[in-house]
C-alpha cells in the first residue's frame, strides 16, 4: 500500500486507475499526470520509484483535490442559493440544473435528493416515534 496525500493506493492497481481515488482525478487527469512525469500507462503503483513518488506528490499537490474540492464546490452552490439565480433555486428544489428533463427522467434523484433524507442526521424525532430512538 502506497499512501500520497492522505489517500492509501493499492499497489496491484495500475496508476492509471489508482489515481481516479483522488476526489477530483479521473481518466483523463490521471493519463495526463503519467504521461507529465513520462509513466507507461500500464504501470502499477508498486513498480513506482521513490523518485516517481515524490514527483507524483509533488503534481498532485498543485491540484485542488479531495475535501479542498469538495469545500469549494459546496460554497459556489451556497453562493448561487445566496444570490438567488436559477442554478441556486434549482438546487434547493433538488430539481437538475444542467436543462435535463424533470417530467421524467430525474424522479428517481427528486426522491432521493429530498432535503429530509440529506440532513436525515439533524432532524429528531418527536411524539409517537419517540421510543423507536
Amino acid at each position: 500500500m502506497v499512501h500520497l496525500l492522505g489517500v492509501t493506493l493499492p499497489e496491484h492497481k495500475p496508476l492509471k486507475i489508482a489515481l481516479t481515488a483522488f476526489y477530483g482525478i479521473g481518466h483523463y487527469r490521471s493519463s495526463r499526470i503519467m504521461a507529465s512525469l513520462s509513466i507507461h500507462q500500464t504501470a502499477t503503483v508498486g513498480s513506482l520509484t521513490e523518485a516517481q513518488k515524490t514527483a507524483l506528490s509533488q503534481i498532485l499537490s498543485t491540484f485542488v483535490l479531495e475535501n479542498d474540492l469538495r469545500r469549494q464546490t459546496q460554497r459556489h452552490i451556497m453562493h448561487y442559493k445566496t444570490i438567488g439565480s436559477y442554478i441556486g433555486k434549482r438546487h434547493a428544489m433538488g430539481y437538475p440544473v444542467h436543462g435535463q428533463r424533470t417530467q421524467t427522467n430525474a424522479k428517481t434523484a427528486r426522491k432521493l435528493n429530498r432535503l429530509d433524507r440529506r440532513q436525515l442526521s439533524t432532524i429528531t424525532l418527536q411524539g409517537k416515534y419517540q421510543k423507536y430512538i
